[in-house]
């Protein structure tokens, strides 16, 4: 008897149809749940701020505050130092080149250069006692050669007519040797002389030359020691205005001591404090624009100190083409220093949404009723705007104002 086989009612097709089906519906389930469950806030509209993305030129600029200083500047300090003895000109006045500022007074000094103007002087002295000695000798020699010549002038005549009375046996033989040994001896005698005085003249020569310039020397010493004193006396070296501290007679000034300075009147130039941040950022060359009386100037950044102190570098900036009028040392200009050239890019309006989302997150206007949350990315920023990487297109409408009040909900309704 054949025995009967039962189907089986679960086959793997079924049960794949029956697995698919069960996560299609838990998905569709949990999608309409989220969706409801969504995290909605009811808004009043006209207590936000709504702009609308563009796209245009971002030009990447920081406001700055500069001071107005002289564009050039002489600074005043004491060579020598001492006790101040005179006050001639107070800070603030216009003053002449070589105008007397402050005098000062210093024993030690007019001691020290009183024994130093004694030293050079007693070498100066020896330096000519040794030029006289030398140009002594030279004449006598010159009068023992024109001596022995007088003498050969003699000599020389006798001892012909010496020799021919010899020869005749006019005169003894004793007296024509006589003659003829003073007339040779002299002879030899002008050779030696003349070589001696020959090379004397040639060392005389050189000696002269160095004690000339010896002497020179010394002379231009001594009128640098003398001059020392007159350091004691600072004076004005070019027109302009006197910036000095406050100074009282009878005040010790050290040597080196800065005393003030002397500015230029008319030239300027700006020069700014600016964050450490833009360091990298910031060059020779790059331009800047301020306001002043209603007129806007152009300005260039011509140095920037490499030093940074409490976080900050500055930098001198002058005028480009016109120096305004009325500006006077001091003066605070406010500054927008352009960082480079303009580039075309999406803008966002800067406002309060970014302390609350870190640029990382915008509320986006859908239709006319409600705003959605949608993550951004944003790059360079100005005083006026963000640059938008990506998450935004030209024409989106968000919302820029403070969203402290909104919490973490996903939209906004009104």
């Amino acid at each position: 008897m054949d025995k009967k086989i039962s189907k089986k009612k679960w086959t793997y097709k079924k049960i794949s149809y029956v697995a698919i089906g069960t996560f299609f519906a838990i998905f569709v389930v949990y999608f309409l749940v989220a969706y409801q469950n969504k995290s909605t806030l009811k808004i009043d509209p006209s207590k936000v701020a709504f702009s609308n993305v563009e796209q245009g030129d971002f030009q990447e600029y920081i406001v700055q505050q500069g001071e107005v200083v002289s564009g050039r500047t002489y600074f005043l300090d004491a060579v020598e130092g001492g006790n101040i003895t005179k006050i001639f000109k107070e800070s603030g006045v216009q003053i002449k080149k070589g105008d007397k500022i402050v005098e000062l007074e210093n024993i030690n000094l007019r001691l020290s250069v009183l024994g130093q103007e004694n030293s050079l002087s007693e070498q100066i002295n020896r330096i000519r006692t040794t030029r006289l000695e030398l140009d002594q000798n030279f004449l006598a020699n010159k009068q023992q050669l024109a001596q022995i010549e007088n003498q050969l002038q003699i000599l020389k005549p006798q001892f012909r007519r010496d020799s021919i009375l010899f020869k005749k046996q006019l005169i003894s033989k004793q007296v024509f040797e006589r003659t003829e040994a003073d007339y040779r001896y002299n002879i030899k005698r002008k050779v030696f002389t003349l070589k001696a005085f020959e090379s004397d003249s040639v060392s005389r020569a050189v000696q002269i030359r160095q004690l000339h310039t010896s002497e020179l020397s010394m002379m231009e010493n001594l009128d640098g020691v003398q001059k020392i004193l007159d350091y004691l006396t600072i004076r004005a070296p070019i027109d302009g205005q006197l910036t000095s501290p406050q100074l009282q007679e009878g005040q010790n000034i050290n040597k080196g001591e800065r005393i003030g300075q002397v500015d230029i009147t008319g030239v300027y130039k700006v020069r700014v404090p600016i964050d450490e941040l833009y360091l990298s950022k910031i060059k020779q060359g790059l331009r800047a624009t301020t306001e002043i009386a209603n007129k806007t100037y152009e300005l260039q950044i011509t140095y920037v100190y490499p030093n940074i102190k409490d976080g900050r570098f500055d930098v001198d900036m002058q005028f480009m083409k016109t120096i305004p009028k009325d500006i006077t040392r001091g003066q605070s200009l406010r500054l927008k220093i352009d960082l480079g050239n303009p580039s075309i890019a999406t803008l966002i309006p800067v406002g309060g949404f970014y302390q609350s989302t870190g640029g990382n997150w915008i509320y986006v206007a859908e239709g006319t009723n409600k705003a959605v949350k949608r993550q951004i990315k944003l790059g360079r920023r100005n005083v006026a705007n963000y640059e938008v990487i990506e998450g935004l297109n030209p024409g989106d409408r968000v919302i820029i104002s403070s969203y402290s009040t909104f919490g973490d909900n996903e939209e906004l309704v009104w």
